[in-house]
């Protein structure tokens, strides 16, 4: 089963102000399982958002596919996890704009992570409007400037 964290949070610098907390952690855990499923074939069977002031945190559980259980069975979890991390890589901008479209603001970092046992994928993005990244930083990046997507 699926589900977002609704604990309760301070406002929200959000592109969809008409948008409720729980919609927001909604979407995001949906659209990444989503992603998956379509292009693994098989997707996770548990997820949760997380989502505070430039932070959206989502965490997946589940949805090896055959090929790669039996990897990691045969005590070859470093092949699976160097494929995964490279799909990722490939995926960056679809997973942001999963982010993007459900919080109305600019991804401007996106770092992921997997672990074998227990089994979990974690998705980090920062938003744009945040006070660690300068404008300066953003522009040499070739970032775009400003929240809005």
């Amino acid at each position: 089963m699926l589900s977002a964290s609704l604990t309760e949070m301070p406002k929200l610098m959000d592109g969809h102000p008409n948008k409720e907390h729980g919609e927001i952690l909604s979407e995001i855990s949906d659209g990444m399982v989503a992603l998956l499923k379509e292009y693994y074939g098989v997707g996770p069977t548990a997820a949760k958002t997380y989502y505070h002031d430039d932070l959206v945190v989502c965490v997946l559980r589940g949805g090896f596919t055959r090929v790669e259980q039996t990897l990691l069975d045969g005590q070859r979890g470093h092949a699976v996890i160097e494929q995964r991390m490279a799909f990722q890589e490939v995926m960056r901008e679809r997973f942001e704009g999963v982010v993007r479209e459900a919080t109305g603001r600019r991804v401007i970092g996106f770092m992921s992570g997997n672990q074998q046992a227990p089994d979990m994928i974690c998705e980090v993005f920062v938003l744009s409007g945040t006070d660690l990244v300068s404008e300066d930083e953003l522009r040499t990046a070739g970032i775009p400037v400003g929240s809005k997507p």
